[in-house]
């Protein structure tokens, strides 16, 4: 069985005892990590945007590093829209892929331009016509530049740890996301991610995980490093 969510799309029915577990592991996370938010520094939408694109099988501490000269380079979309690809280049050098990457912020800039008046879209549908925008990047920026809880951003860090709490037997991104939107309210969808990033980054590691001893991980984990007691 299924239920449509505000989102628009169907999600999986889930029980009542699973919301419950779900909002306990929330609880948890959030009293761990009360300051947990988004990793990229940016200060405008379209500054978010472009470091949520650059970000793409790169880390945000790299990202970071490049920003603020790109930033500082091109102030506004239209900056960007005035010059060309190989123009960006320079700037992001040290970001894998960066050659694909200042295509398409260049398009996607030239598109806000074109087509938004120069202002980020603030609309899934809308970003999503954006190059170099996917449902990932549209969720981080519609949860975090707008407050807009379309639905949850789904790394790395967030399938590890959604399959490793329990939390989802999937293992798309697509698939996960929508578990986790079943899960819990809409107003936790963003932090939520920010919760399970920062736990994945301190102590659920892809590798060499430190577990063991933590609280979170020993009650709520169902790896059997942990020991948890599943409830």
């Amino acid at each position: 069985m299924t239920t449509t969510s505000k989102a628009g799309f169907k999600l999986p029915t889930v029980t009542a005892g699973a919301k419950q577990r779900a909002s306990r592991i929330y609880a948890a996370l959030e009293k761990a990590y009360p300051d947990a938010t988004c990793a990229l520094d940016y200060t405008t939408p379209h500054e978010l945007l472009i470091a949520t694109i650059l970000s793409a099988q790169s880390t945000d501490v790299g990202v970071n590093k490049a920003t603020p000269a790109l930033f500082q380079a091109f102030p506004a979309p239209a900056d960007y829209a005035a010059v060309s690809p190989e123009d960006i280049q320079p700037l992001i050098s040290t970001i894998g892929l960066y050659r694909n990457k200042s295509k398409s912020v260049h398009a996607a800039m030239t598109r806000v331009v074109e087509h938004y008046d120069g202002e980020i879209p603030d609309t899934m549908d809308d970003l999503l016509s954006l190059r170099g925008v996917a449902r990932k990047t549209a969720n981080v920026v519609l949860g975090n530049a707008f407050g807009i809880n379309d639905g949850v951003v789904v790394d790395t860090h967030v399938m590890r740890l959604s399959t490793r709490f329990g939390l989802t037997t999937q293992t798309t991104p697509e698939k996960i996301e929508r578990d986790l939107m079943a899960l819990l309210p809409r107003p936790k969808w963003t932090q939520v991610s920010h919760l399970l990033i920062a736990h994945g980054r301190a102590v659920c590691k892809a590798r060499h995980p430190l577990c063991a001893g933590d609280p979170i991980c020993r009650r709520y984990c169902q790896c059997d490093w942990c020991d948890a007691d599943s409830s």
